[in-house]
């Protein structure tokens, strides 16, 4: 265990031996890192906080402090981060607010500098989220998603997996799987680069192509969308596509630009 000899650490924390803590790092009561975990200098991890293994958190980054929601009344709550994350420079994440809940994030994601993950948010796996990107309370972000810089998010939105949020974009509607979103919650396409680095079959992006004419190009309404997409489109992304949709709460980013609009 390499610990630098400014930090400031509870007795009550949960250090495995592998860790290493750099210069006024600060970890509270209840704290677990696991095994190959680094902290560099000046961060602060809070009550409530368990880190999974190999996750770097840099200078400077506020790991499980309490949610800004007044609602909150102190509360125990937690903040639980898997495995192999980088946690860039000035990173917020914050706990959840109810009783016992959680901020959850899953394994393998990047979070560039000063991104922000409010209360009770639940991040899948090989995300990236880019610098300045702020994410309300409650907000779902699924596997492989790509949120660019300085783009906001109203809470409880849902973004599926492998969306792509272009740079500055606000959004308050959930982001279907597979789409790219630029403007005030506008599709504008597929994410045909992250479907071809995920690995997904051609024929699948050949049918999520298919499924983006229908709901997005044609002129039908969402329902004839989906049902066209029910009879003619059989792979499970389309499925998940189908299924994502249907489930909204919020209703999905349906606007899209006019070719002058373009800039």
């Amino acid at each position: 265990m390499s610990i630098h000899k400014t930090a400031m650490i509870s007795n009550k924390a949960e250090i495995h031996p592998t860790v290493e803590i750099g210069s006024n790092v600060t970890i509270e009561d209840g704290v677990v890192l696991s095994q190959g975990v680094k902290v560099k200098a000046n961060a602060y991890i809070c009550s409530g906080t368990s880190i999974g293994e190999n996750t770097i958190i840099h200078m400077g980054a506020v790991i499980g402090h309490e949610p800004q929601d007044h609602a909150y009344k102190g509360e125990k709550t937690f903040t639980r981060i898997g495995k192999n994350n980088v946690i860039r420079e000035f990173v917020t994440i914050h706990r959840g607010t109810a009783e016992g809940s959680s901020t959850i994030v899953g394994d393998d994601n990047m979070f560039m500098v000063s991104s922000h993950l409010g209360h009770n948010t639940r991040v899948g796996n090989k995300v990236i989220i880019a610098n300045g990107a702020l994410l309300a309370g409650h907000v779902v972000v699924d596997n492989g998603a790509f949120l660019s810089g300085n783009v906001v998010f109203h809470q409880f939105c849902h973004i599926g997996e492998y969306a792509m949020i272009g740079g500055f974009t606000g959004v308050n509607k959930d982001v279907p799987p597979y789409m790219l979103v630029r403007g005030p919650s506008a599709i504008r396409g597929i994410n045909l680069v992250g479907m071809r680095r995920s690995g997904m079959p051609r024929e699948s992006i050949g049918e999520i192509k298919e499924a983006y004419k229908l709901l997005f190009l044609s002129e039908l309404t969402q329902e004839a969308a989906i049902a066209r997409m029910k009879e003619e489109l059989r792979s499970q992304e389309a499925g998940k596509l189908v299924a994502f949709i249907e489930n909204s709460k919020r209703g999905i980013c349906v606007y899209r630009y006019e070719k002058e609009e373009y800039f």
